[in-house]
Parts: C-alpha cells; sequence; structure tokens
C-alpha cells in the first residue's frame, strides 16, 4: 500500500477551520469569544461597513455626474441605493475578507434590530462567502442565550433589511434637502430628516393650541386635617347637590365655562366659604366610601420608559443613558469576566426571560422567604 505524506515545512502551519461568528462591536466580541472558546473565531465589524456615500470624494464614478450622484440614490430607478465601503472601514473589510478565507461556515451575530439585521446583509454582500452563511440572534448576552442561538440559526431577514433600507433612503432624501435650509435660516451645522420635521410639526401644532388657548378663572378649596394622628388634605368637591367647577368644565378655545351644571367659585365666594367651615369646627364624617382598587408594578423597562426614568430619576440625557445601556448589555467586568448584565435595550417588548425570571424568583425567596 503506497500512502502519501505532507511535510509541513519549517514556517508552515497547518490550521483547522473554523467557523467565523462576526459581531459590531469589540467588547461584544471579547465576550463571545469567552463563551464559545477556541473552537470558533469572533471578530468585530465595528458597526456598518457599507454605507451611501458622505462626501463627493465616495461617490462612485459611474454616478458622479448623475444629478443625483451626491445623494448616492437613484430617484429615477425605484429609488436605488449606491452603497459604499467607507474608507475608514477598508481596512477592517479586508481583515474580514481575510478570515472568511480560512473559515468553515460564517455565522451573522449583529444585534437583534433592523440595523443589525442590514448589517448582517452587507457583511454577506461585501464579503462575498463561499462557505454556508447563517443569522444568529440572541437578546441577551449570557452563554445559554448564545448557545440557544448556535443550536437554532436562521436566514437573514430580508423584510428587515428593506425597513432599514427604505429608513436611511428617507434619512438621506429629507437631511440632504432640509438641512441647507436650516444653516440658511437657522443656524449652520443643524441637521434635519424624518424624524426631526415631524417632531418640528408637533411642536408648531402645540404651539398653535397653546396661542389658541384661552384663560378661565377658578378657585377651589383645600383643607389639612388631622385625625387619628395621621394629617391628610381634603378637596371641596360639593356644593350641597352642585358639583365645584374644575379646570376640565372650561373650553380651552374660548375661555367661559361649558358646563352650566357645576357651581363655579370665585374669590369672593370662596372666602366665604372659608369664613362659613371655619366657623363650625369640629367637623364631622357622614359617610366613608370604600371601593376595591387593584395596583400593579410598572412593566419592564422598554427603550422610551428606561429613557424617560432616567432622565426624570437622574438626569440623565438620553444619550448617555443608551450608552451606559449599551455597555450593560455588551458585558462589563465583574471579576470573573465579562458578561452581559440586561437584555438588548433598543426594544418596545417588555417580555422577560425565563432565566431572568427565575433569578428574580430565587433572590426575593432568599431575601424575604418562600411566600413571596
Amino acid at each position: 500500500v503506497l500512502t502519501a505524506t505532507r511535510q509541513n515545512q519549517p514556517g508552515f502551519v497547518r490550521h483547522m477551520a473554523k467557523p467565523l461568528v462576526i459581531v459590531e462591536s469589540p467588547a461584544k466580541a471579547k465576550t463571545l469569544g469567552r463563551f464559545l472558546g477556541n473552537k470558533y473565531r469572533v471578530e468585530a465589524s465595528y458597526g456598518h461597513i457599507r454605507d451611501l456615500p458622505e462626501s463627493a470624494a465616495e461617490v462612485p464614478k459611474e454616478i458622479k455626474e448623475k444629478e443625483w450622484g451626491r445623494l448616492g440614490v437613484d430617484v429615477d430607478q425605484d429609488f436605488t441605493p449606491y452603497y459604499v465601503v467607507p474608507n475608514d472601514k477598508r481596512k477592517q473589510v479586508a481583515h474580514l475578507r481575510s478570515a472568511v478565507k480560512e473559515a468553515s461556515e460564517l455565522l451573522l451575530a449583529t444585534d437583534p434590530d433592523r440595523e443589525g439585521e442590514s448589517i448582517s446583509w452587507h457583511l454577506a454582500q461585501v464579503l462575498k462567502p463561499k462557505v454556508p452563511v447563517r443569522r444568529i440572534i440572541f437578546h441577551e448576552i449570557t452563554e445559554e442565550a448564545v448557545k440557544e442561538a448556535l443550536e437554532h440559526p436562521s436566514d437573514v431577514n430580508e423584510n428587515l433589511v428593506r425597513a432599514q433600507e427604505s429608513r436611511r433612503i428617507l434619512d438621506r432624501l429629507y437631511g440632504y434637502t432640509l438641512s441647507p435650509v436650516l444653516w440658511k435660516k437657522v443656524q449652520t451645522g443643524l441637521s434635519a430628516g424624518r424624524v426631526q420635521s415631524v417632531a418640528v410639526r408637533l411642536i408648531v401644532e402645540r404651539e398653535e393650541e397653546r396661542r389658541a388657548f384661552r384663560t378661565g378663572v377658578y378657585w377651589d378649596l383645600e383643607a389639612r386635617l388631622k385625625g387619628e394622628a395621621r394629617e391628610f388634605a381634603a378637596t371641596l368637591v360639593r356644593l350641597g347637590n352642585q358639583r365645584i367647577a374644575t379646570g376640565k368644565d372650561f373650553d380651552a378655545q374660548t375661555g367661559p365655562l361649558r358646563n352650566q351644571n357645576v357651581r363655579l367659585l370665585d374669590e369672593a365666594a370662596a372666602s366665604t366659604l372659608v369664613d362659613a367651615v371655619r366657623a363650625n369646627l369640629p367637623w364631622t364624617v357622614t359617610a366613608v366610601d370604600q371601593k376595591p382598587g387593584v395596583e400593579r408594578p410598572a412593566p419592564p423597562f422598554t427603550t422610551s420608559t428606561l429613557t424617560q426614568e432616567a432622565s426624570r430619576k437622574l438626569g440623565f440625557a438620553t444619550e448617555r443613558t443608551m450608552q451606559i445601556a449599551q455597555r450593560l448589555f455588551q458585558g462589563v467586568d465583574g471579576g470573573d469576566g465579562m458578561g452581559g448584565l440586561i437584555t438588548y435595550h433598543r426594544t418596545d417588548s417588555t417580555t422577560l426571560s425565563d432565566k431572568a425570571l427565575h433569578e428574580s424568583a430565587r433572590v426575593i425567596k432568599e431575601m424575604f422567604g418562600a411566600e413571596y
């Protein structure tokens, strides 16, 4: 039996092909690398690797002379976008191309949102891998979530990609036409787009409502009461059979009272009432109404409620809150290595993971007892 063997030459190293996992950020790559070990190679794309041209220097030659060339969007042909690899991303793209050539398969593990889906699609388009390509999604960076994602890979969601692409085109068409108007009329450097233009419309409409508002004057009475060593506030709501007028009883557009079945107190009437009730102390409780009520805890944070509460309670700007949330999602070093501490923070969902529910139940049981 004849056998042929290949001898490794000095300086020649044979590598076993590994699956290549691409995420968006180096911090996330570091965390995943710790979870996956040396059986996988994990690289970062550093965000988007391809986009519409940002400057005249990036506009491709074939569209430079077109009327819409600066936009990077062919408005005459069904708004076709023209993508380029920015100069600051070419080195990373070359690095990823080299990594794909050595891979057994490509696993796209970008964030689970429209932007992440778009980045995965662009990676597949630019790298042109000759190995199988799979999309893996996890909403929390824990070892269990990552392993679950690896066991159930899928394909890139084209609908999400098109949604992001449509949004990006709208950004470009609005921004490149509206922003110059702002520079001329308001201030250089400002930007306008699909979000700002709608926000301005809402502000203008609200301002028109404010200017149309007409004031109406009413008085009410509040007493500070004490009983059984407790103090509480009481508001006058009825006088005889008539309800006391409040703000909701006035017409905001014209100002006068629109509900004629209520009792409108002016300053003189309110002062007379104050003197009358003070002359008849102590007061007597004649009836107590008890009504059942249900108090529910606030739902888990969404992107919107997270930023609102951080602003209200901590005075954080939205950008600061989202930067902190991004770091918590990607993982912080707690001494025993990097690990994600919160689920994906760009979401409208209030669903809690099974792991979070079990962990919460365990902690509550340890701190307060099984009955809780």
